[in-house]
């Protein structure tokens, strides 16, 4: 049995037009090919059919049995290649049928995927999305390998291989529940330091985003709390005096169910840079480009 990595190819173009035409010359004229091109791709097809394919019939040329029953698959697989190559040039949303991945954090998820799934739906009725958690480390071999089409995180370290943009700048806020004893409508430096804190963090161990900050001025707060989940730090902000400090478009989606207070971090300079990362190799496919627009879109909705 012969390897399909061994197959040209070209040669299920030659037999088919060989098949339609009924010669060789005709097969060669069609094609915009030479006469023993034509020829020596019909020796090499009937080397690999171990048949001769077509017999002599007066003028032209007749169709074996084998032929007659190869022509069908053979013509299904060229239009499915033909399909194929003029999507991937033509991508159109409206008629495609593709699934894509996006890496990304939950945060993000409560942002960019309400919006961008209801355009999916009423636009691009064939299109469906994979939301995933990846490993930071992992995602340039994620990306190379085409298992992640498009991811949005902070910056990381990444080869040139790897594409990003910058697409916004968040910030740190503190959360706190309206009748807490010491944090009122305005909230500073010191206050801030003097309360017990909620981490969150997937981690077992080690400070968060804001401890680094403030391990930078010399300074520490105490956490008293470390969970996974800003929905349920939010809960405990809420019935307790703990505060909580998060990225703020974050925040005022989960406070919409608490009624938490919510101050600006008592920092300067504190921001959140967010990227969206893809693979040099789809830098101008237009499905990726398409996918990278509309995930902008929704982050801006």
């Amino acid at each position: 049995m012969v390897h399909v990595s061994r197959i040209d190819l070209n040669l299920f173009a030659v037999f088919d037009a060989i098949y339609s035409e009924g010669g060789v010359t005709r097969a060669a004229r069609k094609l915009n090919l030479t006469q023993p091109a034509i020829s020596h791709a019909l020796a090499r097809l009937r080397d690999m059919f171990g048949d001769p394919l077509f017999q002599r019939q007066g003028q032209g040329l007749v169709p074996t049995t084998v032929a007659r029953n190869v022509i069908e698959p053979v013509r299904r697989a060229l239009r499915t290649l033909e399909a194929t190559l003029h999507e991937t040039s033509h991508f159109d949303p409206a008629s495609t049928v593709r699934h894509f991945t996006i890496g990304m954090r939950d945060i993000l998820e409560a942002t960019v995927l309400p919006t961008l799934a209801a355009h999916l739906g009423t636009a691009s009725p064939g299109i469906g999305l994979s939301s995933h958690r990846f490993d930071r480390r992992a995602l340039e071999s994620g990306l190379a390998a085409g298992t992640i089409d498009v991811a949005m995180d902070i910056l990381l370290p990444v080869s040139d291989a790897v594409r990003r943009q910058q697409i916004e700048a968040d910030r740190l806020v503190v959360m706190a529940r309206h009748d807490h004893p010491e944090v009122g409508e305005t909230l500073d430096l010191a206050t801030y330091l003097e309360q017990d804190h909620v981490l969150v963090t997937s981690r077992r161990r080690g400070p968060g985003i804001e401890d680094v900050e403030l391990g930078r001025r010399g300074l520490a707060r105490r956490t008293r709390l470390r969970c996974q989940h800003y929905f349920a730090a939010c809960r405990v902000v809420a019935e307790s005096d703990l505060i909580l400090t998060m990225p703020g478009r974050y925040a005022r989606l989960l406070n919409r169910h608490f009624g938490n207070q919510i101050l600006p971090l008592p920092l300067e300079n504190q921001s959140l840079d967010l990227f969206m990362y893809w693979h040099e190799t789809v830098d101008t496919d237009p499905a990726n480009r398409w996918l990278r627009a509309h995930m902008l879109q929704a982050l801006q909705a």
